[in-house]
């Protein structure tokens, strides 16, 4: 048998051939190794948290007055327009003049002509139960004087006293109640001879009646242009004072009983560049059902809030326009924050997907107070820790991770 050699074993044509081995085996586990999956990494800092109520909101003038006819007649044209102003007691909303008395057709003047007559006759009669019932009192009041008379000198019984005093006060009621019915039966004939009563055509109800501006503002809304005849009570103008401008946000009850007098307000996409500052005025005490766009019933409480800023910043709001509003609920200055898209509930839990040495680790964590953007960590992370924003389907616990 040859003898082993070492120098044979390792000679450079198997050297080679070893390498080039190798070399593929390690081309095989770079290219079919799992590649990182790509996550977008987030850090947890510190720094404020606001936690906010948002809701639409739509101003309001605080003061609305609502100019309506004071008795049915008349309108004249009204000239006024949508943002004229108006001066209290000086400047003239609306000229308004009493309607006439409508004209009578012949059937109905001879039924109330009869009604008249009827009610004269009712009078008269009235008047002569009055002469005889007052008539009859006096001679029951005679005769009651007598007998009294006769009692103290002894010559009549208390009966007959008593019977005369009886007599008496029955005429007396008598008496009052057919004065009664002379002044019932007086009203009732003045009542159908004002039935009676017709003007001409052309002849005017009474005296114009000039409405004037009850405040200093500016015409909210002209309900009625043209001249008409009205009834009495009908809106005619919408006057207020756009200097004095509230908001009102319906929020639902839920998130209602959070809010309180005095809480800061943000009111943001009023159509102005910056922000504008408010406080909550009243939560009102009742709130109403809403249908929302869903169609889903929704109990809502009315929000008012009162903006701080000076009238300068907000001089184009008017009434009714709308607003986004954020209550402030509750603020710190000073907060160890994560960002909402990173975290994920499992069951009553919540947790993060943290970065360590390129891969996810799954870390359980205690939030308290969070808003929109942010959540408060009360303990689970500490301080510029990497965690996963967003994180999808293919993240798990130890899967090896790049950021996008």
């Amino acid at each position: 048998m040859a003898a082993f050699s070492v120098g044979r074993f390792f000679a450079p044509r198997r050297l080679v051939t070893a390498v080039v081995v190798l070399a593929v085996v390690a081309a095989l586990v770079w290219a079919f190794r799992p590649a990182p999956v790509p996550a977008e990494i987030a850090t947890v800092t510190p720094g404020p948290l606001e936690v906010t109520l948002d809701e639409e909101g739509e101003t309001r003038v605080r003061d609305r007055f609502v100019v309506s006819a004071p008795v049915a007649g008349r309108v004249l044209r009204i000239e006024l327009e949508p943002g004229d102003p108006v001066r209290a007691n000086r400047t003239l909303l609306a000229t308004f003049q009493p309607v006439s008395p409508a004209l009578l057709d012949a059937r109905t003047r001879a039924e109330l002509t009869a009604r008249a007559q009827a009610a004269d006759a009712a009078l008269e009669r009235a008047r002569a139960m009055a002469e005889q019932a007052a008539a009859e009192r006096a001679q029951a009041e005679r005769t009651l004087r007598r007998t009294r008379e006769l009692a103290q000198g002894g010559l009549t019984t208390a009966g007959d006293l008593d019977l005369a005093d009886t007599a008496a006060r029955s005429r007396r009621e008598a008496a009052d109640a057919a004065a009664a019915a002379v002044r019932s039966a007086d009203a009732d004939r003045r009542a159908v001879r004002a039935q009676l009563v017709q003007v001409g055509r052309t002849s005017a109800g009474g005296p114009a009646i000039q409405l004037r501006s009850p405040i200093d503002g500016v015409v909210l809304k002209r309900i009625h242009e043209s001249e008409a005849v009205v009834p009495q009570g009908e809106p005619l103008l919408e006057v207020g004072d756009v200097a004095r401008i509230e908001i009102v946000a319906d929020y639902l009850s839920t998130d209602a009983v959070r809010i309180r007098p005095g809480q800061r307000v943000i009111v943001e996409r009023w159509g102005g560049g910056a922000a504008l500052g408010g406080h909550v005025r009243l939560v009102e005490p009742s709130g109403f059902t809403k249908i929302s766009a869903l169609g889903v019933e929704e109990q809502r409480v009315n929000v008012i809030i009162d903006l701080d800023a000076a009238r300068e910043a907000w001089a184009q709001l008017g009434d009714r326009y709308r607003v986004e509003v954020r209550v402030v609920v509750s603020s710190a200055a000073r907060v160890l924050r994560v960002p909402v898209s990173a975290l994920v509930r499992h069951g009553a839990e919540w947790s993060v997907f943290a970065v360590d040495a390129g891969r996810a680790v799954t870390r359980t964590i205690t939030i308290g107070a969070r808003n929109d953007a942010f959540a408060e960590v009360r303990s689970g992370l500490s301080e510029g820790t990497a965690v996963i924003a967003f994180p999808g389907d293919r993240i798990a616990d130890g899967v090896a991770v790049a950021a996008q």
